[in-house]
């Protein structure tokens, strides 16, 4: 079993950054992506970011620019560096880990991003 706890969501004004923070435990072992995807009400997940064990990553077109994921493979530990917010990217947001045979799902953080 993996489990992934992340932290870092809250309520910031437009324009402004948050860090979201998300820490694999458990039966961690071979080749994975690790990512986000984000939810808002009413509207389907979206993936936000990825990142491949090597460091390739990908995102969605809306947050291209403005968002940075890295990872510390040490630490099992995924970042989302969150710049220039915008109302639009308020949803909760989740840390996923794909193993490729199996994918875990961290329990969400909220992002409100309004004034």
């Amino acid at each position: 079993q993996v489990q992934l706890v992340e932290s870092g969501g809250g309520l910031v004004q437009p324009g402004g950054s948050l860090r979201l923070s998300c820490v694999a435990s458990g039966s961690l072992s071979g080749g994975y992506i690790m990512g986000w995807y984000r939810q808002a009400p009413g509207t389907q997940r979206e993936l936000v970011a990825r990142i491949s064990r090597p460091g390739i990553t990908a995102y969605a077109d809306s947050v291209k620019g403005r968002f940075t994921i890295s990872r510390d493979n040490a630490k099992n530990t995924v970042w989302l560096q969150m710049n220039r917010l915008k109302p639009e990217d308020t949803a909760a947001y989740y840390c996923f880990r794909d193993t490729g045979a199996r994918t875990y799902w961290g329990q969400g953080t909220q992002v409100t991003v309004s004034s």
